[in-house]
C-alpha cells in the first residue's frame, strides 16, 4: 500500500520516499484514530497526511521525553536543532531528518503557510516550560499553535469547494476540538507529566485543584467534584465540534469521508470517557473496536459514493 500511495503522489525520489514512509510507520503506530480516518482520502494524498502527522509527532516526542532522562534544557536544545532543520528543509527541501524532509515536500507542494509550521513550533517550545493554564483564554491561545494550525495545515491537502478562508475556522475548530477530546482522555497521563490542561477556573469552579487531582490519580479513589469538572469540560469540548461541523460540507467531496470518520470516532472517545464515569485519571476510554469498525465501514461506503459523482 505504501509503494501505491507514494506512485500516486507522483513521489519518485528513494529518499524521499523513505522519508514519507518513516512518517506512515509514525502515524500507523501512534495515531490509530488519525491514521484509520486517513485510509479513506484519495491515494495520492495520504502521504501528505502522513507527513503532517510525522512531524507533528516527532516535535511531541521530544517535548514528552518522560522518562528518558533528558530535562528541560536538553529537550528545548533538540527543539532549537529540529527547527533549524524545518527552516534548512523549507528553503532549499533538503534535511537528513526523515520527518523534515517529507514535511518540506508536502509544504512545497500544497502551498501551506510556514507560519503554521512556526506557530506549531512556538507551542511545543511552550510545552517545555508552561504546566497549566489559568483559563480557557489562555488554554486556546496555546492550542492556536498546538492544534488549530494543524486543522489550517490539512486544508490545502483536502481541498475546499469554498474559498479557503470560509473553509478556514471551522478547520481551525476541529483541530481544536481533537486536541480538547486528547486532554480529557489523557488527564491522568498528562498529569504524570506535571501538566494540567483544563482550565483551572474550570475546575476551580468545581472545586478542583491540581493537588485533588494528584490525589486522585495516586490514591485511586473518586471524587464527584473532579467528575461535575470534566464533565463540564466534556461540555465545552462539544461545542467546539459543533463549530467545526460546518466545515464538512466544505470539504472536496472525496475528502470528506475521512474527516466525517475522525469526526464521529473523536466524538466517540468523549462517549467513552461519559460511558465510563469519566475515569480518566485511572484508565484510558476507548472507542470499542466494533464501534470503530462501523464507523470505518460507513467511511468506505461514502468513498466510494464520493467518486461514483
Amino acid at each position: 500500500m505504501t509503494e501505491r500511495e507514494l506512485d500516486a503522489a507522483g513521489i519518485t525520489d528513494p529518499v524521499l520516499r523513505e522519508a514519507y514512509d518513516h512518517c506512515r510507520r509514525l502515524n500507523a503506530r501512534h495515531g490509530r484514530t488519525y491514521f484509520l480516518a486517513t485510509r479513506l482520502l484519495p491515494v495520492e494524498r495520504r502521504p501528505a497526511v502522513h507527513a503532517l502527522y510525522g512531524f507533528a509527532r516527532w516535535a511531541d516526542d521530544i517535548v514528552d521525553a518522560l522518562g528518558t532522562g533528558a530535562d528541560t534544557a536538553r529537550r528545548d536544545a533538540e527543539l532549537a536543532a529540529l527547527e533549524r532543520e524545518l527552516a534548512k528543509g523549507l528553503r532549499d527541501g533538503e534535511s537528513a531528518e526523515p520527518v523534515v524532509r517529507a514535511l518540506a515536500d508536502t509544504a512545497r507542494r500544497y502551498g501551506i503557510d510556514h507560519a503554521h509550521l512556526a506557530d506549531f513550533m512556538t507551542a511545543m517550545r511552550s510545552d517545555l516550560v508552561v504546566t497549566d493554564y489559568a483559563d480557557y483564554a489562555a488554554l486556546r491561545r496555546y492550542m492556536h499553535g498546538s492544534a488549530a494550525v494543524i486543522g489550517l495545515q490539512m486544508l490545502p491537502v483536502l481541498g475546499t469547494v469554498t474559498d479557503r478562508e470560509t473553509a478556514a475556522p471551522h478547520a481551525a475548530a476541529l483541530g481544536v476540538a481533537f486536541q480538547l477530546t486528547n486532554f480529557l482522555r489523557d488527564v491522568g497521563e498528562d498529569l504524570d507529566r506535571g501538566r494540567v490542561y483544563l482550565p483551572a477556573d474550570l475546575l476551580a469552579a468545581h472545586g478542583v485543584d491540581r493537588e485533588r487531582l494528584r490525589w486522585s490519580r495516586d490514591t485511586g479513589r473518586r471524587d464527584p467534584r473532579i467528575t461535575s469538572a470534566l464533565r463540564a469540560f466534556e461540555r465545552l469540548t462539544r461545542g467546539v465540534y459543533r463549530q467545526a461541523a460546518p466545515g464538512l460540507s466544505m470539504l472536496e467531496p472525496v475528502s470528506r469521508p475521512c474527516i466525517r470518520t475522525a469526526f464521529v470516532l473523536y466524538g466517540g472517545i468523549l462517549d467513552a470517557v461519559a460511558e465510563d464515569g469519566y475515569a480518566v485519571l485511572h484508565r484510558r476510554s476507548v472507542v470499542p473496536r466494533r464501534r470503530r469498525a462501523v464507523v470505518a465501514a460507513d467511511g468506505l461506503a461514502r468513498v466510494a459514493a464520493a467518486r461514483l459523482r
